[in-house]
């Protein structure tokens, strides 16, 4: 987490020493300590001091002086006023906050310094501006306050987080321990916290830390400040009755927030409670291992957010964002949203889902005009964007209405895509069809809105016919027939004529301008035109710079209606983008049920398939009678990616989505985690084991009987024994005392015989077939344990040099002799206790005679088998498994032999 820091002016010396613009400037920067100062002179923001010192170095400005004030040099630096945006998207990518002066004075009417004010302060937390702003990623504020008891001990951490550029805010209140993961969740790009309270807020957490005055966070006023904002009496209507810390926190973003946009929040009008019930939750571990939407390496992609995104709008793909982080738990939520994916796929003649996405690829970011709008920050284009797409809306309604098909979802996505019927004529009437980017550019007000524009307009258009009348005239009345009548905006009109003619100029003619080839003239008749004209082009664009103020005012009333379609346009893209990805993908509406267990056929990995020509599919099934898979078989086998897509499955299900599978079934699921991976903590002083043993700590003390848990070579970390003995008895826990659902991946072969201990326990591997020296990894996944790790053929295949390879197959078989040879071999850790008076006698000759007539391994497994039972499959599994028994068979008689 970036800290802000303080870039101080030297406000405490005495401003009498001072210029007057240098004292107006240091005013006000006594108010904004905290950040840079943007101050406005003329065509460019100039900073001061250590402010100027500190943006050259950022922003790789030159660093210069303006002269001295208070006998000290000034420092400075400047960026043209055109192009602040750019500068200031730099500075909040390093954390930094920008305080922006503008001036607000006439200087033709001024008496020293033109009058300036800080108009807005940029931070990362409160970025509205489309240039400022990732397209697909929300960015929020966040105020975290703590909740103490009578002994002043810390007992629950409330959360509030506002989403400036659409006006969303939510609450919560977590316990302190979990604050880490709430900040995962919602990835703040600002964090406001008490002066003295930072270490609430984990290092690790995303955005920048901001301190704010503890009185900030004071509940009564937070919560009268949260009534006055929705309009409300009370606050029990949203559910945040007795959120005490929260509304303290809510209460500071608020405060915060308008602050820095000097004016009302006028489109945060509704507030969420988010409660840890209403989310399969997902730790930071969880999130990260799965690739939701960014990678292990920290891309964006390949994740199942850039697989899924197909959202024919930005609006759409945000949402995405949302839903991915936040699966709700219970399933009529998923149920709904895939019935109406159901619904699309199955458009009805005359509709298809090709014509719905192809209507939504017109439709602009309604969700973040709507916010600048209410923050009267719109740009002209934001509002032709907003009247095209309202444009598109009754077509679009319809289109909707037929493929509804009694879906309740779609209908009520239908209603949503009402669009305000006043603010359209409105938009209609007042802008132009293609309006230029900025107001001060005139273009913007549509012809015929407003008379007293239009008639400004006709005089500046009018200048071009004007200016042809007068040359065709004065050529006449001189006689000089390549005389030239024209505008520049430094001289304004003139009169030109070469300087071979100069003697046939009129006396009337006034000389303006002398040029190496030509003179330039002015004429009474000329002057007074310029005057009328540029007149009239100056009081238009101040005329048109009025209306369109006023055309904000005036727009600020359908902000709510404008936040209903956006919500509507937003959902419907993300819907359709889900039965775009199902009907390219061959993917499956999942089944839910109130019974436990999870019940996958052929089920994919959905991000690796989309990246390999040929994916090998598999079942998974948990139950309340097998909850625990002890997965076994060689590196590179596909085990992490079998654990990852049955979470990713279950995930996708309940999101709302359909999955990658031929079936699949769900009980209730209220979180899922992961312990895999090695990744170690340097920062934070932990080693890679430290790493491994916390996740798998938070596992054993969180995990329920309705949780995923996927557990990927445990105690791999230390020495054999003790990973063996962590590994063992972190099974047996997940069994006896969590009961949750759980893909246990190993090595330690001796776990294997967990099932014999624990009939909820069960044995699968994934098939690997050896080839010379080499390996072929067949990725399915079978019943049984593994027969070998297979570790030396994945080194060969890693590249790992040929001398290494048979330097350790060469020290592996003397290991394996010793280990047979060794007079006190490794007990078995599962094993009964063995006593001496119970062990043996080698020397029994009728011991070693039914020793000899002990049968081979593989036909008692053949015995127990019946042909006529067997699928294709499995007798494909039955030989690896024969044949592996072969060779177990066949190396036991070979070192036998040699002994």
């Amino acid at each position: 987490m970036k800290t802000e820091t303080s870039v101080d002016a030297p406000a405490e010396q005495s401003l009498a020493k001072h210029t007057p613009y240098m004292q107006q400037y240091l005013r006000i920067k006594a108010d904004h300590p905290g950040t840079l100062l943007f101050f406005r002179m003329g065509d460019f923001y100039e900073l001061f001091f250590d402010d100027a010192e500190k943006a050259a170095r950022l922003l790789d400005l030159t660093l210069t002086q303006r002269g001295a004030s208070g006998g000290n040099p000034i420092k400075m630096a400047g960026v043209p006023y055109h192009a602040v945006e750019q500068y200031l998207a730099k500075l909040v990518k390093f954390g930094e906050s920008a305080a922006i002066c503008e001036q607000i004075g006439d200087p033709a009417t001024s008496k020293g310094p033109v009058e300036r004010k800080v108009v807005r302060i940029v931070t990362p937390g409160t970025l509205t501006d489309a240039a400022l702003l990732s397209d697909k990623n929300d960015l929020y504020l966040l105020a975290a306050c703590p909740a103490h008891n009578k002994r002043g001990v810390t007992t629950a951490i409330g959360l509030a987080w506002l989403n400036l550029a659409s006006g969303a805010l939510r609450l919560a209140e977590v316990a302190p321990g979990e604050v880490g993961e709430a900040l995962e969740r919602i990835r703040p790009a600002e964090v406001l916290v008490a002066d003295g309270a930072a270490d609430l807020v984990p290092g690790t957490a995303a955005g920048t830390l901001t301190r704010v005055p503890a009185w900030h966070f004071d509940v009564a006023s937070g919560v009268q400040r949260l009534c006055d904002q929705l309009n409300v009496a009370s606050l029990d209507g949203f559910g945040a009755e007795g959120l005490t810390s929260a509304c303290g926190a809510a209460g500071a973003v608020l405060l915060y927030a308008a602050a820095t946009q000097g004016q009302q929040l006028r489109h945060v009008r509704s507030l969420k409670v988010e409660t840890e019930s209403e989310y399969i939750g997902l730790d930071p571990a969880t999130r990260r291992n799965l690739e939701l939407t960014e990678t292990l390496r920290g891309g964006e992609s390949p994740t199942l957010c850039s697989l899924l995104d197909t959202c024919c709008s930005t609006m759409g793909s945000r949402l995405l964002r949302h839903w991915l982080h936040h699966p709700p738990r219970a399933a009529i939520v998923a149920q709904s949203r895939q019935q109406a994916i159901g619904a699309l796929l199955d458009a009805p003649h005359g509709t298809s889902l090709d014509m719905l996405r192809g209507a939504l690829r017109k439709i602009a970011d309604v969700e973040r005009i709507t916010g600048r709008l209410a923050l009267l920050s719109a740009r002209p284009r934001d509002l032709s964007s907003l009247r095209d797409t309202f444009a598109t809306l009754p077509a679009l309604r319809e289109l909707v209405t037929a493929m509804a098909a009694g879906t309740p979802a779609l209908e009520r996505i239908g209603a949503g895509l009402e669009p305000p019927a006043g603010c359209v004529e409105l938009l209609i009437r007042a802008v132009a069809e293609e309006p230029a980017a900025m107001v001060r550019d005139g273009g913007v007000i549509a012809r015929g809105y407003d008379s007293e524009l239009d008639e400004l307009r006709d005089i500046s258009e009018n200048c071009g016919q004007f200016l042809i009348d007068l040359e065709t005239r004065e050529r006449t009345r001189t006689g000089i027939n390549n005389l030239r009548v024209e505008y520049n905006k430094v001289h304004g009109f003139y009169i030109e004529v070469t300087r071979g003619q100069t003697d046939k100029v009129p006396d009337d003619y006034r000389r303006r301008q002398t040029l190496k080839n030509a003179e330039r003239y002015i004429t009474p008749e000329l002057k007074a035109f310029e005057d009328k004209a540029l007149s009239a082009q100056e009081r238009a664009l101040a005329r048109e710079r009025a209306l369109y103020d006023a055309l904000l005012q005036t727009l600020l009333p359908f902000i709510e209606d404008c936040q209903r379609v956006a919500a509507a346009l937003a959902e419907l893209d993300l819907l359709a983008a889900f039965a775009e990805r199902a009907q390219a993908l061959r993917w499956v509406a999942p089944e839910f049920s109130e019974d436990g267990g999870i019940d996958i056929e052929q089920g994919r990995h959905p991000v690796v398939e989309a990246q390999v020509e040929q994916f090998v599919a598999n079942d998974c099934r948990l139950s309340t009678e097998r909850k625990l898979l002890l997965i076994t078989g060689p590196n590179m086998g596909g085990k992490s990616t079998f654990m990852r897509q049955t979470a990713l499955i279950a995930l996708m299900a309940y999101v709302g989505s359909y999955v990658p599978a031929q079936r699949a079934c769900f009980g209730p699921i209220d979180r899922i985690f992961t312990r895999i991976g090695a990744a170690d903590d340097l920062a934070g002083g932990r080693s890679t084991f430290m790493v491994e043993m916390t996740e798998a700590a938070a596992i054993l003390n969180d995990a329920t009987e309705h949780s995923l848990v996927l557990m990927d070579e445990i105690g791999r970390g230390t020495s054999t024994f003790d990973g063996l003995a962590l590994a063992w008895a972190i099974a047996r826990h997940l069994l006896s005392a969590n009961g949750c659902y759980t893909l246990f991946a190993t090595h330690y072969f001796e776990l294997t015989q967990l099932p014999a201990e624990f009939a909820q326990a069960a044995n699968v591997h994934l098939s690997a077939v050896e080839h010379g020296h080499g390996i072929v990894f067949l990725h399915a996944v079978s019943e049984g344990p593994a027969s070998q790790s297979y570790g030396l053929q994945v080194a060969q295949l890693a590249g790992v040099p040929a001398a290494v390879i048979r330097a350790a197959r060469k020290h592996l078989a003397h290991l394996e002799q010793q280990s047979v040879a060794q007079a006190t071999p490794q007990l078995d850790l599962f094993a009964a206790p063995v006593f001496a008076e119970d062990a043996p006698d080698e020397s029994d000759d009728a011991g070693a005679q039914a020793a000899e007539r002990l049968p081979h391994p593989a036909l008692e497994r053949l015995k127990g088998i019946d042909p006529n039972e067997l699928r294709p499959r499995d007798a494909l599994d039955l030989i690896y498994e024969l044949h592996d028994l072969a060779s177990a068979a066949e190396a036991r008689g070979n070192q036998e032999y040699e002994r």
